[in-house]
């Protein structure tokens, strides 16, 4: 172990625009297919910002938390539907920090927590310093914190805050102190009472709201919070009800809000539905937008970059049919499917949320059928994405994905998604569908790098795509449901939409008018570079967030 990590350290002189030392606290990274410590799109994202960090030559380190059994690994059953499978995971490319340190958890005032250090040299990220408790001279109760990601267990999952955030805010100092403390949702919340407690001002505290769902902004009991040495010291019930407003539960978000300086939200339609959500509560600040992004040069194909530099068609094309030939060789491998390289491929792939409809397509069977079965206007679609191991709605459309595709030739569900499918499916498709109901999806990155590789968005106009999104020049846009009205009239509605875009336009477009098509391709690909690349957005996090 080099010495070096020990202390506050980057391989390179920071930038002079950069040179804050920000903590980055975030439960999730996804920096490499390897290292799998995520879960989706708000680890994708935090690995992304990890990537350009470094490239942007920051002075920012990440904290994270080093899962025994990562997310899980998606398998099947007898029958092709959904299997979590547990294993546990070794990383040889991690070393030890050098540093321990010790938390109060529910009265054991000894829990040591041991920070590996995931170096810059290993896949070109800043230092992300990731905390376990799987570690000798912990009873099984305390290493069993770290197995696993979004444990279903209440209480774990206290203690795995407490972990991130007070034993993350105990690294920091160990390792010199930061100017900056952020938080990446409000898991890590023990961190900002933990501060405050030793003197840290509301100036040094940030803090990036994710979701509107409410399971991105957790509540929960305040007295067993108190208990469990959540915030960093045991309260009176007078200073208890200060915390909550008078409640007797916490909101993990309103009170980031209220503690932090500065807030952001990931989309500029994002910060306005946050706004009205946490009215009141949004701290001196308020909620200013700082869209989210994706790195560039880990997601995008060089020669499909060359090609769009060079306004090549015929090799984007050429290219494009390689990509999607190494992509149908895993849907072969999974499925026994061949797929046709010539033929318009959909892929719908994200985390698997109910929210996020992945069977929309099937809400009117006849008309899909119609679309399926065209010989004029061919097409395929895969679908890929965890569902939360214990949800059982969002494992039930998966299984029922599986069921409808199962014996259809042009159709496929694929399991193992974590980076390198996450890649292959945004090379390898031509559509990338995007489903969400209007206001839920708060920002939605897959879209931004499957654009960079010439997936063309068909999407609800939600999260990032505002922002980006022009209609049938470098996207394919629905007609705007009513988010207040009922459930089903909002589903009816966007899949009569949808299933009429790919009628009269997506696939007639493909197929008949292949110069626009490619066009179209073309404008995506420019418009996402740079305005939906993580190297903006991290500057953007020192210049707005950080000020």
């Amino acid at each position: 172990m080099s010495s070096k990590y020990h202390q506050w350290y980057h391989p390179y002189r920071p930038d002079k625009a950069f040179q804050k030392k920000a903590a980055y606290f975030s439960m999730e990274f996804a920096v490499h297919q390897a290292l799998k410590i995520y879960s989706g799109g708000l680890g994708f994202l935090a690995g992304s910002h990890m990537l350009s960090a470094f490239e942007l030559k920051q002075n920012l380190v990440g904290i994270g938390m080093l899962w025994k059994y990562g997310y899980y690994d998606q398998g099947r059953n007898k029958d092709q539907t959904l299997h979590p499978h547990f294993v546990e995971k070794h990383y040889s490319f991690l070393e030890d920090s050098g540093h321990e340190v010790e938390v109060n958890i529910f009265g054991n005032n000894a829990v040591k927590v041991r920070a590996m250090v995931l170096k810059p040299s290993v896949f070109g990220s800043v230092p992300i310093y990731l905390l376990t408790t799987d570690v000798e001279g912990n009873d099984d109760l305390s290493r069993s914190i770290m197995n696993n990601l979004y444990d279903s267990n209440e209480l774990t999952r206290i203690c795995q805050s407490i972990v991130l955030g007070i034993g993350g805010a105990k690294l920091v100092e160990a390792l010199g102190g930061a100017d900056i403390y952020h938080l990446n949702e409000g898991h890590a919340l023990p961190a900002f009472y933990y501060l405050r407690n030793q003197g840290v001002g509301k100036e040094q505290m940030v803090f990036t709201t994710h979701t509107p769902e409410m399971a991105g902004n957790v509540e929960r009991d305040a007295h067993v919070l108190n208990d469990s040495g959540f915030f960093g010291k045991k309260l009176s019930h007078d200073e208890l009800m200060k915390e909550t407003g008078g409640s007797d539960r916490l909101s993990y978000t309103v009170a980031a809000l209220r503690m932090a300086k500065r807030t952001n939200a990931v989309s500029k339609l994002h910060a306005k539905v946050s706004r009205a959500m946490w009215n009141g509560n949004t701290g001196s600040g308020g909620i200013f937008p700082i869209t989210n992004a994706q790195n560039q040069k880990f997601w995008q194909d060089i020669s499909l970059q060359k090609a769009r530099k060079n306004k090549n068609v015929s090799a984007f094309h050429k290219r494009k049919a390689v990509l999607k030939k190494e992509l149908f060789d895993v849907v072969l491998d999974q499925t026994g499917k061949l797929f046709d390289p010539k033929v318009l491929t959909i892929v719908w792939a994200r985390r698997f949320a109910e929210y996020k409809r992945a069977d929309l397509l099937l809400r009117d069977m006849e008309r899909f059928e119609r679309i399926l079965s065209s010989t004029e206007h061919p097409v395929q679609i895969i679908w890929a994405g965890k569902p939360y191991p214990k949800d059982t709605g969002a494992i039930g459309v998966f299984d029922r994905l599986v069921q409808f595709t199962k014996y259809r030739a042009n159709t496929a569900v694929l399991v193992g998604y974590e980076m390198a499918l996450s890649k292959k499916l945004k090379l390898g498709s031509d559509v990338w569908l995007n489903t969400p109901r209007i206001t839920r999806e708060a920002s939605g990155t897959s879209g931004m790098s499957a654009a960079m590789n010439g997936s063309v968005n068909l999407s609800v106009n939600d999260g990032w795509i505002p922002e980006f999104a022009k209609n049938e020049k470098n996207s394919f846009i629905l007609p705007e449901a009513d988010y207040k009205s009922p459930v089903h009239e909002q589903d009816d509605f966007d899949s009569a939409n949808l299933y009429q875009c790919l009628e009269e336009k997506v696939l007639p477009m493909y197929y008949n008018a292949p110069d626009k098509w490619s066009e179209v391709v073309f404008m995506g690909m420019d418009d996402v570079v740079p305005a939906f690349s993580s190297n903006r957005m991290a500057i953007q996090y020192y210049k707005e967030l950080y000020q």
